[in-house]
Formats: C-alpha cells, structure tokens, sequence
C-alpha cells in the first residue's frame, strides 16, 4: 500500500479533480480519499510560522528546580 499526500483547489463547480501518477500500468487499484478542509493563514500565522523551531538550538526546559535567577540579568540594551 502506498500513501500519496497533496493540497488541492476544489473550483466553483464543487468538484476535486486528481491526477496522481501512481507509476502503475493496466492493473486495478483500490483507492481510498479523505479529505479535510485547510485552514487559510492570516498574515499573524504566516509571523508565527516564520518563528517555528526558532529555539531548535536552545530548548526551553522546565522543571521542578523554577526560574532560574540567571533570567533576572538587566536587560537593557537587549532590544536595541
């Protein structure tokens, strides 16, 4: 069994048209579609998709030792 994902336009007319190479000649298949509506992105998701996995490198970790007193530095000039 093989799995095939793809975002698709459904036009006016309410129809979804697949065309899916499936490198399969003169045999029958059997073929399964579920489909769920996306969600468009607003221009605040297309920020925070910007943002994703900015931390990658330096992971937040919580536990039960609390905040760390190291957090507290002066911060000014941080933002500059």
């Amino acid at each position: 069994m093989e799995s095939i994902k793809i975002r698709q336009h459904i036009g006016d007319d309410g129809i979804l048209h697949l065309d899916l190479p499936v490198g399969l000649i003169g045999r029958e298949i059997e073929v399964m579609v579920i489909y769920q509506p996306v969600r468009l992105l607003t221009s605040s998701d297309r920020h925070l998709v910007d943002l994703y996995g900015i931390c990658a490198d330096d992971p937040i970790i919580i536990d039960d030792r609390g905040i760390s007193e190291v957090l507290d530095d002066d911060l000014v000039g941080a933002f500059d």
